[in-house]
């Protein structure tokens, strides 16, 4: 059980908005932002390599990454997409790009080292999702034919990178705005199904905000409405069956908007951390009650082991220590 949390910058910019971080095979790190920068951190030699990426003239915001086993990815929000991977060269080279004005992809993930999927607010009357089979060398666009349909005001948040969990061959998004559901497919995006949720709905700004599994059947999605943040109601749920059915937990007390939700490793799904722009708070017993840790402001976290995370915000990237 955490009783304190030890925060230590090691990046600091106060240019960037960092909203996904991710670590790398190797226990690197990666992140990728605002400003179209992104970067490389090395723990064992506390160095940083990094770079800005350009694409004609436009200002490049990344809120979505991931990785393989070989290769680092990017994906900026709004119009056009762009979907960089890591090229031959070193340099990242565009894969996919989405040319509509209602364009905004959110999130993705890969679930092994072929086949990865990124998901995005509505172009048409599902969520986008693209998916690729081939390494992320080719990304192709899910059909609404084949997805459910949204309702409307349905979209997903670029809050964090987290609001899309896979484990084995199964996938989970969680979605927001003026309803917040959780879409669910079993066959790496092959069928897709979609569950309620007893969440805060009803405005832009409310719904589920982050989703993690620690199996196939233990998940937990966190959430509320940003312009309220201290809205502690309805924004927290649980699921012991795979995400389809959610129970609203600490229901009326804190946390209230938090931005990203993880399971402590090792934790047999009972042990969890959740981090927004009001601090870091930790729960033991599956969210039920909650320990406010830290008042550190951050938008997403990952952790390294069952003591150890790095969390990125506003400005900079910090190794947190659990105790």
């Amino acid at each position: 059980s955490f009783n304190s949390v030890s925060v230590k910058d090691i990046l600091n910019d106060s240019t960037l908005s960092i909203r996904a971080i991710e670590l790398l095979n190797d226990k690197s790190l990666a992140f990728a932002a605002n400003n179209g920068k992104f970067g490389l951190y090395y723990p064992n030699t506390n160095e940083w390599m990094t770079s800005i990426q350009s694409y004609d003239s436009l200002d490049l915001q990344f809120r979505a990454i991931a990785h393989t086993s070989t290769d680092f990815f990017m994906l900026s929000i709004a119009n056009p997409a762009l979907l960089f991977k890591t090229g031959d060269d070193g340099t990242m080279e565009l894969v996919y790009k989405e040319e509509n004005e209602k364009t905004f992809y959110d999130a993705m993930t890969f679930w092994n080292d072929r086949e990865g999927i990124a998901i995005g607010d509505p172009t048409d009357d599902c969520m986008s999702i693209i998916i690729t089979r081939d390494g992320g060398q080719t990304w192709t666009k899910v059909s609404c034919n084949e997805l459910p349909k949204i309702k409307e005001g349905e979209a997903a948040f670029a809050a964090s990178n987290s609001n899309i969990a896979v484990v084995g061959d199964k996938v989970w998004i969680a979605t927001g705005g003026k309803t917040s559901r959780v879409l669910f497919s079993g066959d790496k995006g092959k069928t897709w199904k979609v569950f309620e949720t007893p969440v805060i709905k009803g405005e832009a700004t409310t719904g589920l905000y982050s989703i993690d599994f620690f199996d196939e059947n233990n998940g937990f999605a966190i959430g509320g409405d940003y312009l309220n943040p201290k809205l502690n109601k309805a924004n927290k749920v649980v699921t012991n069956d795979g995400g389809k059915t959610w129970t609203l937990v600490a229901d009326g007390n804190k946390p209230g908007y938090r931005s990203c939700v993880r399971y402590v490793p090792n934790s047999d799904a009972k042990s969890l951390i959740a981090v927004g722009f009001d601090g870091i708070d930790f729960s033991s017993d599956m969210g039920a009650t909650w320990k406010h840790l830290s008042d550190e402001p951050f938008y997403t976290i990952r952790f390294l082991n069952d003591s150890v995370a790095y969390a990125a915000g506003k400005g900079r990237i910090s190794k947190l220590s659990f105790n």
